[in-house]
């Protein structure tokens, strides 16, 4: 599973353009300091109309020589900052996000997130899902914590909570495929909230009722677990597993009449097999009777993850007991059984282990075992 976002590539620019790219960076940096800043002054307009030939001209420069924007203090970065309307800038922005210098400076800049977060909730903004892209790279900084305090004015065609984490969770919700904003999916949205809960006071936000709807914000992610967005899909699983760290959370996570987790992580790791009238009749209700054209996950990484939130599941004894009762064990095996991965097969092993042991005299819990657990799964958690 990958531990950052991956970059935006864009296509290889021929030797003209590279020529054109050489002669436009000092132009546009010296620009920078003179007429553009003077223009924006005046006319935002005018600025992004001046400026969108030169931000094409030096895409390619935000990949294969990101340290070009690093000069004189990072001032084309913070030119950059204050042209968020066009896409290029914003591209550009989401490639030297990778750099920690540049990180450091967009994360610690509360006015330009505040821009970000009124065109993120913005129902009408044309590049909606690009500011989502370069939030997911932003809350790889520590000071990204902030999100979980901060409140601003209430975006009343997203959401009805001044918090920024609820706002972004209802535009995750509600907008999926476009149904809020048809130029937006916010499908990446699914990666801020993967690394938010990598925390303490992450996974506190995710496993608390919010005041201003009376739902618990996890339950809102997991009718996602077999969305056709392979990276709402992969955000949604990672974001649960973390969640799954917080043990005394498990409750809550098992009961049908709240989370009721098991059947949204068990369905993508379901096949289209048949199991024995034993076995199924003691499954959840969900998992009998599958379709026989019933399909995995086509991303075995996903499976994987939702594999390891299973094996934090049985950290307690109650958590196994549950399993066992409701027959994960079959399913487990049929996924080891046809999936030819060896990730996946790992993982089911692991699984299996633990579910067929025996647990007379065992202490409930196993706190060694769950802190070595922990350590094991610090880089796949870490999303």
């Amino acid at each position: 599973m990958p531990t950052e976002l991956e970059e935006v590539r864009f296509p290889a620019l021929c030797s003209n353009a590279w020529a054109v790219c050489l002669t436009n960076i000092p132009l546009y940096f010296s620009l920078s300091n003179s007429f553009i800043m003077e223009t924006l002054k005046s006319d935002k307009l005018v600025i992004a109309t001046l400026d969108k030939p030169a931000c094409e001209n030096l895409l390619g420069f935000s990949i294969a020589q990101p340290n070009l924007f690093k000069r004189h203090q990072l001032l084309p970065v913070r030119d950059l900052k204050l042209l968020p309307i066009a896409k290029n800038a914003l591209t550009m922005l989401i490639n030297l996000s990778a750099d920690q210098d540049v990180l450091a400076n967009l994360a610690d800049d509360d006015a330009f997130l505040e821009t970000l977060f009124t065109k993120v909730t913005n129902v009408k903004e044309p590049n909606a899902d690009d500011v989502s892209m370069l939030l997911a790279n932003l809350v790889k900084s520590e000071k990204m914590k902030k999100l979980l305090t901060i409140k601003r004015r209430v975006p009343e065609q997203v959401s009805t909570s001044p918090n920024v984490m609820d706002q972004l969770m209802d535009c995750f919700v509600k907008g999926a495929e476009g149904a809020l904003n048809k130029n937006a999916t916010y499908d990446y949205l699914s990666y801020v909230f993967a690394d938010m809960s990598k925390s303490k006071e992450g996974r506190a936000y995710f496993t608390s009722r919010q005041e201003y709807d009376g739902v618990v914000p996890v339950t809102k992610l997991t009718v996602f677990t077999e969305h056709q967005s392979s990276i709402r899909r992969r955000g949604v699983a990672s974001t649960i597993k973390n969640v799954a760290f917080d043990i005394p959370f498990h409750p809550t996570l098992f009961s049908e009449d709240e989370a009721n987790l098991l059947p949204y992580i068990l369905l993508p790791i379901a096949g289209p097999e048949e199991f024995d009238e034993e076995e199924t009749l003691t499954m959840l209700p969900d998992l009998q009777l599958l379709p026989p054209d019933k399909k995995r996950d086509s991303e075995n990484s996903i499976i994987v993850t939702h594999l390891e939130t299973l094996l934090l599941l049985t950290t307690t004894r109650e958590g196994r007991n549950r399993m066992r009762e409701v027959q994960v064990y079959p399913i487990i095996r049929e996924c080891h059984l046809n999936v030819d991965d060896e990730d996946v097969r790992e993982a089911c092993d692991r699984l299996v282990q633990v579910l067929m042991r025996d647990e007379e005299g065992e202490n409930a819990g196993q706190p060694g075992s769950i802190q070595q657990e922990h350590d094991d799964q610090q880089v796949v958690e870490l999303f």
